[in-house]
């Protein structure tokens, strides 16, 4: 638990933004509908641009309002895609475990995602979630996902969106590193407020 100074009041609700990123076609919008709604979405049309769903949840006693934004995995809408990305508290890395090349694109993803969030934080808040574990016809050994999540320090989740496993854990992992950074960030700028009161300006000597 982070404690509470009296810059941050537990009760009051904290709005957060989750970005959900990733290949075409890795069950993005179906991973949201499921989280939020607890139903499998198998409608397959393709998400133009990005969509947004939320979801109110509690972390550490304190109220979260999570606006969960769906991005287009299109390589052709990826710098559309990427407009999105500002703002974010948090970023879930998708690929589908029966595609290699969805989890191969998961370095360009990454990069894109930080090269565009400022200040870009290497440790910004992050998930992966290879998801469609479900079926057989898997292409991505999970020790080589794993691995390449433990060299990147992400946290590494095997899910499935039809099968509800998983998928709530994700989230709410993210959701409360993006709350301890979301917190951290709220007491630095509270501390550097407070440095820069009238009373710390230098005195006028008299000549």
């Amino acid at each position: 638990l982070v404690p509470q100074g009296p810059s941050m009041d537990p009760s009051k609700k904290v709005d957060l933004k989750i970005i959900i990123i990733g290949a075409l076609g890795v069950g993005k919008t179906s991973l949201l509908h499921q989280y939020v709604h607890k139903t499998f979405y198998e409608d397959y049309r393709t998400t133009l641009g990005a969509s947004i769903l939320t979801k109110v949840l509690a972390v550490d006693n304190t109220p979260l309002k999570l606006q969960i934004w769906d991005t287009g995995g299109q390589e052709r809408f990826r710098s559309m895609v990427s407009t999105f990305y500002k703002g974010s508290d948090g970023c879930m890395l998708a690929f589908d475990v029966t595609d290699r090349e969805s989890f191969e694109s998961l370095d360009n993803w990454r990069d894109d995602f930080l090269e565009k969030v400022i200040p870009r934080e290497q440790d910004f808040p992050m998930v992966v979630l290879g998801n469609k574990i479900d079926i057989c016809d898997r292409q991505v050994p999970k020790e080589i996902a794993s691995a390449w999540c433990k060299e990147k320090d992400i946290p590494y989740f095997e899910v499935s969106a039809k099968n509800n496993i998983n998928v709530a854990e994700a989230f709410e992992t993210l959701a409360k590193q993006a709350l301890t950074t979301y917190k951290g960030i709220f007491e630095s700028y509270l501390t550097d407020s407070i440095k820069l009161t009238p009373n710390d300006k230098p005195k006028k000597s008299c000549c």
